[in-house]
């Protein structure tokens, strides 16, 4: 009998407790406020971190207390930017897209092999014996590293072995940047036609014995094309892309090396 009222008097008490407890979280709870939640709301759900916070719900509290700028949602685009300024009240201008492309097309054929890698198809893996098993240490291993944690699938192997990116697809999150130990994969603006595909800082002579598509910091693309939106740096053109791209085809086309590829 005595068995039997101990469990009434601990199931009376645990039900008090939790009573209690229900009572205390409606009470104590802190109401979030409308914009908050249409914040929220408004939000792609990704979960990518491209906008630089580790959610989507981080982001929208950030950008609710005035902590981050709107409009950094790349997976969002546009129509969330001005969503989240019908929200707020302000005027939110959307930034252009970026995504994710590959500086390499140093594929088998035309960069030199330093040694066989047998090892694990990880790009960080390779990198750890001597840079990888290309000649060129600042280029593409080509092991898929940046595809498996691509979170929408727009990283892929063409039909020569090279890593390239779906532009279309690309949310612009970052994942792949970060995963690349040579930093080949960097963000562009989604406009970006012109770009040169290389990633190598080296002085020409030396890109000249490893790589037959490499840049030979030449700056023909510079000097030689009135108003080029390429410049030379540590032997390694680079286009701003936020000059006028007028002269970019010409440049292209003088290219000796023809690095400087038009992205489709």
């Amino acid at each position: 009998m005595s068995i039997v009222i101990a469990f009434i008097i601990v199931g009376v008490l645990g039900l008090l407790l939790g009573l209690g407890l229900a009572i205390a979280d409606k009470k104590l709870a802190i109401e979030k406020d409308e914009k908050l939640i249409a914040l929220e709301e408004a939000m792609p759900g990704a979960n990518c971190g491209g906008c630089g916070f580790a959610g989507c719900t981080a982001y929208a509290d950030a950008v609710y207390k005035g902590e981050a700028e709107p409009g950094l949602c790349s997976p969002g685009g546009a129509a969330l930017a001005a969503k989240m300024g019908e929200i707020l009240g302000v005027k939110v201008e959307a930034k252009e897209k970026m995504v994710a492309f590959v500086f390499c097309r140093g594929g088998k054929d035309v960069t030199k092999p330093d040694y066989e890698y047998k090892g694990m198809a990880d790009c960080n893996a390779a990198a750890l014996l001597q840079g990888g098993p290309n000649a060129c240490k600042e280029g593409c291993l080509h092991l898929g590293s940046c595809i498996s944690v691509c979170p929408v699938g727009a990283i892929s192997k063409d039909s020569d072995g090279n890593i390239v990116v779906d532009k279309e697809a690309c949310i612009g999150c970052g994942k792949c940047t970060a995963v690349c130990p040579n930093h080949v994969i960097k963000l562009v603006p989604y406009s970006a036609e012109y770009i040169v595909a290389c990633n190598n800082h080296e002085p020409g002579g030396k890109v000249r014995k490893i790589c037959q598509v490499g840049c030979i910091g030449c700056k023909i693309c510079q000097t030689k094309v009135p108003g080029s939106p390429f410049t030379v740096t540590d032997f390694l053109s680079v286009n701003d892309y936020h000059a006028p791209q007028d002269a970019a085809p010409a440049a292209a086309e003088a290219c000796p090396q023809k690095c400087i590829i038009k992205r489709s």
